[in-house]
């Protein structure tokens, strides 16, 4: 994958014409020119960028080391890049940056209602364009599906004035995809949870959450696909009444996946649960479980937990 994220950036494109106009959730953003001093907020919206070659449209980054670690390969991304904000950017320090442009979400960057929103920051002159996945919070979308990834990718091409640069991009991984799962067996799909964290009551991804797409690309199902949320706070009965095969780790924070095993088999009610019961787990690090360029990879990892292919 670290090819991938790094192939594209000596593909030269044409300049697209501007202004350009792109649908950010439930709002059409119009740029008059590319953005050329941009923050991303987050490990995997970071890496979108990294992926369409705009590291040197960006002037830093938000988010990352008050949750996450930098790996190997995302550290070598954004060597010289400040981390601007270990936690959610303010106001302040965006306009501090001199910033033109922030890519975030809800709950990637962005509250509801917060004092960083695309409302507060327009007045500033600070564009944001808003992270699909991430559009529940403000309105009605559809169920998750690879295309909010992708969509995502090929707006930033027209913002950034790559879009061709975008579409290779996006090609290529659908390709990548196509081949990881062709001979995925789909007549009688998995039943996967998706353990993200918390022990009185998991927090796990709904309906409208990347993981359910991964899930389904592999040939399982989200036993909690009829949560209509992205990520949420669940109770353990039903997940124990609906017996996932398989449970999927989100490894991040001071919690470790393997942390996150041991309780699992130490707690009695898990007993009766198969996966539980038959040691079945995919381990997926927060960068492959949430929107980005590591999605294909993840859908890789869980393709091998289901089939073992």
């Amino acid at each position: 994958m670290k090819t991938a994220l790094l192939a594209v950036f000596a593909l030269s494109t044409p300049a697209l014409a501007f202004p350009v106009t792109v649908q950010s959730c439930n709002r059409q953003v119009t740029f008059d020119a590319p953005p050329a001093r941009a923050i991303a907020n987050d490990v995997n919206l970071v890496e979108m960028m990294l992926a369409l070659g705009l590291r040197d449209r960006m002037v830093g980054y938000t988010g990352v080391s008050g949750w996450k670690t930098l790996d190997e390969e995302l550290r070598a991304g954004i060597a010289e890049l400040p981390e601007l904000s270990a936690l959610y950017p303010t106001r302040e320090v965006l306009l501090g940056a001199e910033t033109d442009f922030f890519f975030a979400g809800w709950n990637y960057g962005m509250k509801v209602g917060g004092e960083v929103t695309p409302e507060t920051l327009e007045p500033l002159g600070i564009k944001t364009y808003e992270l699909t996945e991430s559009c529940i919070f403000v309105g009605p979308k559809s169920r998750s599906t690879m295309q909010d990834m992708y969509a995502d990718l090929l707006n930033l091409g027209t913002i950034f004035g790559v879009d061709e640069r975008a579409k290779a991009l996006v090609a290529g991984y659908e390709a990548q995809l196509a081949a990881i799962t062709a001979s995925v067996d789909r007549s009688r799909p998995l039943r996967v949870f998706v353990y993200d964290s918390g022990e009185e009551t998991p927090f796990t991804a709904g309906a409208y959450a990347i993981p359910t797409a991964l899930i389904e690309a592999a040939g399982g199902r989200n036993i909690m696909d009829d949560l209509e949320k992205s990520w949420a706070t669940v109770a353990w009965e039903p997940v124990v009444e609906r017996n996932p095969e398989v449970i999927v780790i989100v490894n991040y924070g001071d919690v470790t996946a393997d942390q996150k095993i041991a309780f699992l088999e130490a707690n009695p009610a898990f007993a009766t649960v198969d996966a539980v019961k038959n040691d079945r787990y995919v381990v997926l690090d927060y960068v492959e479980a949430t929107p980005g360029p590591r999605n294909i990879r993840a859908v890789e990892k869980l393709v091998a937990g289901f089939w073992g292919k």
